[in-house]
């Protein structure tokens, strides 16, 4: 496990080293407008995309049969097409109706994003380990050059986007090509629909479950920023997404390549004890870096936005120090996110998320009122402490009940 895990760990950080090399660099390329209107669109396409296989995907560790395994995967790009048709009506709508041209981009950024993720569990079923670390560069390295470039040639907040879109496209292919089907991809389109459908029912928690918990998720990110731009305008919407943005790379990091190697040691555990004592390793470690991260934000946090940005990026850091005790906490919670996956306790842990989501916006909510800006961003830190506290005792003193996993 810490073999594989130090794996993506070497890829994820060469990854990270780009866009963090490179912010400065795209910050004074892009105003904090242009970076508002590509966030906004990017963060409702990362939210379409997170269940853009009905999370079917997630399963794909779960089937030791080759065959089996390449028919949940054709279920999951069935899914998949129809969910990125819908998504480029959307987003056609939504341009005609505000006037945003970028939403135009919507169908494809979703599924950027979505085969990036399901060829990514695709190729962790594998344990191509090499090929994943490869991907994250491609994806996430290769997304911040393309902005830079875009950028430079004058795209507006149109290369924003592209970059993004251009490099998830990419690291799916590197891992369609790695990690190929037993009968390769073209079978892929010609499965009997009666075994797509017993593949469907066998795994039904995952859309019926594990989709709203996953959709809920990714949709605080998408309210924050639409009461942020309702609120305080889009250059507020700017300074909070490049905030988040770089506070939660780390959490990327270190969060995507310990999940990766988790879950399937949490799925293989030869005891509930064995399972408990790996998610409290995973906690303790995650601490570690965490409480530093954190303790950095709250005293240099502004001088470090303006130093590295630019002046006008000074609110981003101001930002950054309210949010450190958020940042904290995700930071510990981002990979344990598999757990429950692996115990079975989709609904419990769908019954907690959204408590989360609802704490989230009433943070929000509450702190623009009183405090504008940084109130929003202080209202956060206080509610998900509250919140990720509870989540993280529960998961340490999981029980075990008839032979599966209960809280």
């Amino acid at each position: 496990m810490l073999r594989a895990t130090l794996t993506l760990l070497a890829g994820g950080a060469l990854a990270q080293l780009l866009p963090l090399l490179l912010g400065p660099w795209i910050t004074r390329l892009y105003s904090p407008i242009e970076f508002g209107h590509f966030s906004l669109v990017w963060t409702v396409a990362t939210n379409v995309a997170v269940v853009g296989c009905a999370r079917y995907e997630f399963a794909l560790p779960l089937e030791k049969d080759g065959l089996r395994a390449a028919r949940l995967m054709a279920l999951c790009l069935r899914v998949l097409l129809a969910v990125t048709l819908v998504s480029a009506c959307i987003g056609w709508a939504w341009s005609v109706w505000q006037g945003l041209d970028l939403a135009v981009w919507l169908g494809l950024a979703v599924l950027a994003g979505a085969s990036a993720q399901a060829l990514t569990l695709w190729a962790t079923r594998a344990s191509a380990f090499g090929a994943l670390a490869a991907a994250r560069l491609v994806q996430y390295g290769g997304a911040a050059v393309l902005q830079v470039v875009l950028g430079l040639a004058a795209f507006g907040a149109v290369g924003l986007l592209l970059g993004p879109i251009v490099a998830g496209l990419a690291a799916a292919l590197w891992l369609a090509r790695v990690a190929r089907p037993v009968n390769g991809w073209r079978s892929m389109w010609r499965q009997d629909g009666t075994d797509l459908s017993a593949m469907a029912r066998r795994h039904k928690d995952f859309p019926l479950l594990n989709t709203p918990h996953a959709f809920a998720g990714a949709l605080q990110d998408s309210l924050a920023l639409l009461l942020l731009s309702c609120w305080a305008g889009d250059a507020a919407a700017g300074y909070w997404a490049l905030a988040m943005r770089y506070l939660k790379a780390p959490a990327s990091l270190v969060g995507g390549a310990l999940s990766q190697t988790l879950y399937p040691r949490l799925v293989a555990a030869r005891s509930p004890e064995e399972a408990v004592r790996l998610v409290r390793q995973a906690m303790a470690a995650l601490a570690a870096f965490a409480i530093p991260l954190a303790a950095v934000l709250t005293v240099w946090g502004p001088s470090l936005f303006s130093w590295a940005f630019g002046e006008r990026w000074q609110d981003a850091g101001e930002l950054a120090r309210a949010l450190a005790p958020y940042v904290a906490v995700h930071f510990i919670a981002s990979p344990l996110s598999v757990t429950t996956m692996a115990w079975q306790a989709q609904g419990w842990a769908l019954r907690l998320a959204l408590v989360g989501q609802l704490a989230f916006v009433l943070g929000i909510g509450v702190g623009l009122m009183q405090g504008g800006l940084i109130g929003a961003a202080w209202g956060v830190s206080a509610t998900m402490a509250l919140y990720f506290g509870y989540y993280f005792w529960a998961l340490a003193h999981w029980k075990h009940k008839d032979g599966l996993f209960a809280t």
